[in-house]
């Protein structure tokens, strides 16, 4: 909580402001009893009416005065709280969208939604309580026991049995209740995990009839949940009736003291009365700090799972002193490259070298597992390399700015992403300037041009979440059109033909010919066909590269290369 704190700084007059409108309400809340016993003792016991009516009119004008305060905390207090959530989301989201792919696989995407939504909701609604009760709570309790003290000393004996044995209880229950919330944090992430994997694969988990499995996974983890809750929920439902017994036991013992002094003509009734109201007073303080008890445990901890985020530092920075482009546009090179996965025993790739020219087409294939996706990752930076260089442009990757390396690249990734909004929208996505003509472009050489032209709205026909009114191969063009529009110098396409058929495959790579005639482009497949007119292959095995050459060389020099082509074309079409 107090490293969150620094995010409160922008709304340091605003917390001010409330601190002071709390002090005069509590102040207000203090007076309004001695005024009463005022009343009681000088002008209800002496019939003076218009005693009563001057002090009662100080009395409703110190209530009206406390009404208002209460009424400006409760609001600048929402106001400092929600303007606090709204800059710590922001600050969350945009520390994970500096993480790289490794810290998102370290991490988790169900944690990090977690901490984004329910952890700062906890910490915000934990502001508001502290701004509203940190000064009324101590000011209420010592100024309540100097007043009741200042009535009657004798009676005040009771405070000191009851707040201590309530204190204790409090802090008893705080003691075992802290360490349950952080674990409820911990299985609420297990919850989102679950039902995120049930959501998302839902297509796999009917096509093998494991939705019994999975309801069972879910009620597992929700009553995982449940059972925490509850725990913590009935050490809690002790506290409640634990003060309003307390706070009524000393009640009665005012009550019945009080009456025996008054009885003894040593306390008045109006100062019996205020008494009450004071030990009342000082029992609600110690509701507040209860109920701030409550909250601060879990709050805690969801602060700690939020600095957690905020203190990881991204392992891909930006240089100090970028360095400038040297080398021919668009050309990428790869020097002795060596990279591996964290943990992993094997690197994934191995002294890989090649270079890709400007104009040419290069593919890379292999089995699965063999490092192609790896290899491509390398170039716009996802991960950085074990030893090697990356070089674009003549510069290496780790040498440029995110910002620029990226603007030169059009990625299409293995898995087709849209977002929600319109195809126009999509296609803009890589391209936010980008003309209604230079999008219907980029739909025409991607081959989209004809199922758009199918839909109601043409370019404005709306894309449902997740692209699940589109199928796998339009989403495919989309994303091809997505990063056709920005014209970049390099163009990545990672296994984004595989939902294609055949003629649309064809069609597609031959517009792209066309259309990056000048850029450099990598083509990640597994088809043969895809790559039989490529200007350079590159075949990858267990991360190393077995051949680099065009189709004819390859068929000749390079047994996996042959052993891939004789799997898909039969003799008469590899000849």
């Amino acid at each position: 909580m107090i490293k969150l704190s620094r995010f409160l700084k922008p709304y340091r007059a605003a917390v001010a402001a409330v601190l002071g409108f709390v002090f005069l309400q509590t102040i207000a809340e203090l007076s309004l009893p001695t005024l009463m016993a005022d009343i009681i003792n000088t002008g209800v016991m002496k019939g003076d009416t218009n005693y009563i009516w001057h002090v009662g009119g100080r009395m409703l004008l110190v209530a009206g005065g406390s009404a208002i305060a209460a009424v400006l905390v409760s609001y600048l207090s929402a106001r400092v709280a929600s303007g606090f959530g709204r800059d710590l989301r922001g600050r969350v989201f945009s520390r994970v969208e500096s993480f790289s792919l490794h810290e998102f696989d370290k991490i988790g995407t169900a944690t990090l939604i977690t901490r984004t939504t329910n952890d700062i909701t906890q910490v915000q609604m934990v502001t508001v309580m502290i701004l509203r009760m940190m000064v009324m709570a101590p000011i209420m309790a010592i100024g309540g026991t100097i007043l009741a003290v200042s009535r009657d000393g004798s009676l005040s004996l009771i405070l000191v049995v009851s707040v201590p044995l309530l204190a204790g209880v409090i802090a008893l229950l705080a003691s075992r209740a802290i360490p349950l919330f952080t674990l409820m944090q911990t299985k609420l992430d297990k919850l989102n995990r679950v039902l995120r994997e049930g959501l998302t694969g839902i297509r796999v988990i009917r096509a093998f009839d494991r939705v019994d499995y999975e309801r069972r996974r879910f009620e597992e983890a929700n009553r995982d949940l449940t059972a925490t809750a509850i725990r913590v929920n009935r050490i809690l439902a002790i506290l409640f009736p634990v003060l309003m017994l307390t706070m009524n036991f000393t009640s009665i013992a005012i009550v019945w003291f009080g009456g025996i002094r008054i009885d003894n003509g040593h306390l008045a009734i109006g100062d019996m009365m205020a008494f009450i109201q004071y030990a009342m007073q000082i029992m609600f303080s110690l509701v507040m700090v209860s109920m701030m008890f409550v909250m601060i445990p879990r709050a805690e901890a969801s602060a700690v799972r939020v600095n957690q985020i905020l203190e990881t530092a991204p392992e891909i920075n930006d240089p100090s002193r970028p360095a400038s482009a040297t080398g021919q546009r668009g050309r990428v090179e790869f020097k002795d490259v060596t990279f591996g996965y964290a943990g992993a025993e094997q690197p994934a790739l191995s002294h890989i070298s090649f270079r890709a020219e400007p104009g040419q087409v290069t593919a890379v294939i292999g089995g699965t597992g063999s490092g192609k996706t790896s290899l491509i990752s390398l170039i716009p930076r996802f991960y950085d390399v074990d030893s090697g260089q990356v070089l674009v442009d003549g510069v290496d990757v780790r040498e440029m700015t995110q910002e620029e390396l990226r603007a030169k690249i059009g990625f299409v990734p293995q898995k087709a992403v849209l977002f929600t909004g319109t195809i126009a929208d999509n296609i803009r996505y890589g391209k936010e300037t980008a003309t209604d003509e230079e999008v219907r472009r980029a739909a025409e050489v991607a081959q989209a041009t004809e199922f758009i032209s199918g839909m109601k709205d043409g370019y404005d026909s709306e894309i449902a979440q997740g692209g699940t009114n589109v199928s796998g191969g339009q989403k495919q063009r989309l994303s091809i059109a997505r990063a056709l529009v920005r014209k970049p110098e390099v163009y990545v396409f990672d296994d984004s033909f595989s939902a294609l058929d055949f003629k649309t495959d064809s069609r597609l790579r031959h517009a792209l010919r066309k259309e990056t005639a000048d850029a450099t482009v990598l083509i990640v497949t597994q088809r043969v066909s895809t790559v039989m007119d490529a200007d350079q292959i590159i075949v990858l095995d267990e991360g190393k590269i077995a051949g680099i050459g065009r189709h004819k060389e390859l068929l000749t020099t390079c047994p996996v290369y042959r052993e891939i082509v004789s799997s898909q074309l039969s003799e008469e079409e590899m000849a």
